[in-house]
């Protein structure tokens, strides 16, 4: 089941199943300045749950901003990824992939299934945070979403 990180601002829904990736991502965002709601998919079928407000999700808030792995449980990356920019109701979210992967042939297959962009996860904990602090300070601070109102 999704879990949430309540702040005001953007809402982030990250699409991840490494419980330790999970947890860095929701540590960097706490010691945000960045505020937001982070909310979190374990598979890709949760994340697409997540996004139509299916079964546990009807509640769920639209997110500004999706940061999605490419290796998920269930449905791949790569198919969330179709399926969001396929539909026109969510063609518009930003989709961020957050990989581990730093294969050319993913980064094309990525960009032509029109991701916004392509981050490799790097394997020191301090570039993580690095990399981490700049997603938020490009992505929450200084991107205008589509929804965004004022």
């Amino acid at each position: 089941m999704a879990q949430k990180y309540m702040a005001p601002g953007p809402h982030v829904l990250l699409v991840e199943d490494n419980p330790a990736y999970v947890l860095l991502v929701r540590e960097a965002f706490e010691d945000s300045k960045a505020h937001c709601t982070l909310s979190v998919a374990r598979d890709g079928r949760e994340a697409l749950d997540f996004v139509h407000r299916c079964g546990n999700f009807r509640d769920a808030k639209r997110p500004d901003l999706i940061l999605l792995d490419l290796n998920l449980p269930r449905i791949d990356g790569y198919e969330v990824l179709s399926r969001l920019k396929a539909d026109e109701a969510f063609r518009e979210i930003p989709v961020v992939i957050l990989t581990t992967s730093q294969s050319l042939e993913d980064v094309h297959k990525a960009y032509s299934l029109a991701a916004n962009c392509y981050v490799c996860k790097p394997l020191a904990l301090d570039e993580f945070f690095k990399l981490m602090k700049a997603l938020q300070e490009f992505w929450l601070e200084r991107v205008r979403f589509p929804g965004a109102r004022g």
